[in-house]
């Protein structure tokens, strides 16, 4: 297939001008920055009416430079806004969010990799909003279990930290600090620390992995206690970042879904626009109904 030209199956809604205004009143509002626009997801319109948003922490410069990311890289030297935590709670408030994910761009600048932000913004989105789900979505934090332990003490529904792609893949397509067996380790200590909670993880297929591979780190994910996988297509941001190396036909996103499931994780979803935050809620509850 022609990798510079997408299939009739990548098909892109356009964000709603009323959602888009809706997003836009509230970001503005509280200075904040969603990644469903900082990322361009494609699924910004569905999940915005299923009253679930992600929203990103700690500015919009990433200490690191993934080669299929779009968000701007540099070094933010420190800086925190310290009023970020009580500004989400409630952005969440006025939208009357109900399931609420929170992501961050990579802080190696702090000493904590950001951790104690993200648990101020638990905390103060839990006593804000006392019904709403959270869900973070968490860097490496360098391997620091303590890091993932402030975490972890502010009682998210569920954690998710991105492998993003195959074994083989990963010094070429993340950031040279990061790695697959850091992620793999990262994951298993969630489950450690906490068996309760949920964990989740992400893969983005086309960017030249195998089958045989991916089905690999299907398994490896599985050995390191992952509840939670969602397989999606990557699609290039811009020309900046890497090309694409395939678009994977819907049948195959089905047989990974099918083998993934028999592999008995919690929650499966595969599809060339899943992302690792679409139908969150969803996976939340269904992964509860089995757990």
């Amino acid at each position: 297939m022609n990798k510079n030209k997408k299939p009739s199956w990548i098909k892109v809604k356009a964000l709603s001008e009323e959602s888009y205004n809706k997003i836009t009143s509230i970001s503005h509002k509280y200075n904040l920055y969603t990644i469903c626009q900082e990322a361009l997801c494609p699924n910004i319109n569905e999940c915005w009416s299923a009253k679930t948003a992600t929203f990103l922490l700690m500015g919009e410069i990433c200490t690191r430079n993934c080669r299929f990311c779009s968000v701007k890289t540099g070094n933010p030297e420190g800086y925190l806004d310290n009023n970020e935590p009580y500004n989400i709670a409630k952005a969440v408030k006025d939208l009357d969010l109900k399931y609420v994910v929170l992501t961050s761009v990579d802080r190696d600048d702090l000493e904590d990799g950001g951790s104690q932000h993200f648990a101020k913004t638990i905390s103060e989105i839990k006593k804000i909003n006392g019904k709403a789900l959270v869900e973070v979505l968490i860097p490496d934090l360098k391997g620091n279990i303590e890091s993932l332990k402030n975490i972890i003490q502010s009682k998210p529904d569920v954690i998710g930290h991105n492998i993003e792609t195959v074994k083989k893949l990963t010094p070429m397509v993340r950031d040279k600090r990061a790695s697959y067996e850091l992620s793999m380790r990262m994951l298993k200590s969630i489950k450690d620390i906490s068996n309760n909670i949920l964990t989740k993880s992400s893969l983005q297929v086309g960017l030249g992995e195998t089958e045989f591979e991916i089905k690999q780190a299907l398994r490896d994910l599985k050995e390191h206690k992952v509840d939670i996988v969602t397989i999606g297509q990557y699609l290039r941001p811009t020309e900046k970042q890497i090309p694409v190396q395939d678009y994977i036909n819907p049948e195959i996103f089905e047989e990974y879904e099918i083998y993934a499931k028999n592999l008995d994780f919690l929650y499966v979803i595969s599809g060339p626009l899943v992302r690792s935050s679409y139908k969150a809620a969803e996976s939340f509850m269904l992964s509860m109904m089995k757990n």
